[in-house]
């Protein structure tokens, strides 16, 4: 479950917030200080302080953009940040030693990520719409800062300087917004107070933060200004969120990258948990007992993208192009392979065990390390032994959907065949 704090600000993204953010993932750059980069700069890159590595880069920025389409779910993002640090071994960041210092990390870097890109598809929308009057909103925060406080509710023209600096976030965990109208009528219903006035310092930079008063040091920016035009671009285009855009951007990436943020999706353990109650929620079940026929069940849920050299060896095998598909799963497929291979009394004459939701759970950490690749017509099938069993995956090739999508999954118990 999410933090309720960011629960109750973030819920579930938006369109334009997903396309600011993946705007970043061109660019990964290393830093050792978070103020390595600054202001505007943010909107096409992204960093974390301290982390100097592509391969480790690739894996948090992996995790926090799963972490926003999933609405800020920050105990997931936790279980994928300790596994990514002791995966690639990266030490001496901020924080590392504590169960304290872990948490306060793990939230700077997932809140600040959230705000920041949701302040920036918020700037998109505004654009966009053409507001005369912009509104700022304090966030109602039980302990505010007091500049901030007692911004809500300033009405201002959409092109007034002061949004250039103040535009929020204003700091560190400030979770203020701005809303747009058409008239100064509405914006007083969307909360304007005609009666709250700039103070006539109110652009002066303090010392020391080279900021004006109440706007933390290098918070004096709008966050998704220099980027808005591309994400109403990106935003307009695509429709299908956040699957098709997720899957559209990966192919505007330099193939490397797009490797990385590939395998990096695969090995988070998020997923693996995503995958087992995705498949729960096809068959209307969790732990064996049925769930409300209500809930809501995604029409496909994404591995990620195959990699270059899993489009290569796939093309070759199938003797038709893969490039750009991605493994995916779906409902369907969930229910036809628990229908063929979920029934112990079934599975075991054959050698075999009957398939849990569990399995489901590991299905993306087998895709990158198979022990031996075999095509048939234009099906993949994939095999990997562990624990002494194999797990056989086979995926067929959708060309007018671009997916490698899954047909069948079975395990075989005892020697390798």
């Amino acid at each position: 479950m999410a933090d309720p704090a960011l629960r109750a600000t973030f819920k579930r993204p938006f369109t334009d917030q997903l396309a600011a953010f993946r705007l970043r993932l061109a660019d990964l750059v290393p830093t050792s200080a978070w103020d390595d980069i600054s202001r505007a700069q943010h909107d096409r890159a992204f960093m974390v302080a301290g982390a100097t590595k592509a391969d480790l880069l690739a894996d948090l920025a992996q995790a926090v953009d799963k972490s926003i389409r999933d609405g800020g779910d920050l105990k997931a993002f936790r279980a994928d940040f300790r596994d990514i640090v002791e995966r690639r071994g990266w030490h001496g960041w901020t924080g590392e030693g504590t169960a304290k210092g872990e948490a306060w990390r793990t939230k700077v870097i997932l809140q600040t990520n959230m705000l920041t890109s949701m302040a920036a598809g918020r700037y998109a929308q505004l654009v966009a719409g053409n507001y005369r009057y912009w509104i700022y909103r304090h966030s109602g925060a039980a302990h505010p800062r007091l500049d901030h406080l007692a911004w809500d509710g300033l009405i201002l023209p959409a092109d007034h300087p002061f949004w250039a600096t103040h535009y929020p976030p204003n700091g560190w965990g400030c979770g203020c917004k701005v809303r747009g109208a058409r008239t100064m009528a509405g914006a007083i219903r969307a909360g304007g107070k005609p009666q709250v006035k700039l103070p006539a310092d109110w652009a002066r930079r303090d010392p020391k933060t080279g900021a004006p008063p109440g706007v933390g040091k290098g918070w004096d920016y709008a966050p998704g200004a220099s980027v808005a035009d591309v994400i109403n671009a990106l935003t307009d285009k695509t429709v299908a969120w956040p699957y098709v855009l997720a899957k559209e951007f990966m192919t505007s990436l330099p193939a490397s990258t797009a490797d990385d943020f590939a395998t990096s999706l695969r090995q988070l353990p998020s997923l693996g948990t995503e995958l087992r109650r995705f498949s729960e929620r096809a068959l209307g079940t969790r732990n064996g007992a049925p769930i409300s026929p209500q809930v809501h069940v995604e029409p496909y849920k994404t591995l990620g993208r195959l990699t270059s050299a899993q489009e290569r060896q796939f093309g070759d095998l199938i003797g038709k192009r893969v490039d750009g598909f991605d493994f995916t799963v779906s409902p369907d497929a969930v229910r036809h392979v628990f229908a063929k291979h979920g029934l112990a009394a079934q599975e075991r004459p054959r050698g075999q065990r009957a398939i849990t939701p569990d399995d489901f759970g590991i299905l993306a950490g087998l895709i990158d390390a198979p022990d031996a690749v075999f095509s048939q017509g234009d099906t993949i099938e994939l095999r990997k032994r562990l624990l002494g069993e194999t797990y056989i995956v086979v995926f067929e090739r959708l060309p007018g959907r671009r997916m490698m999508l899954l047909k069948t999954m079975f395990v075989r118990v005892g020697r390798s065949p």
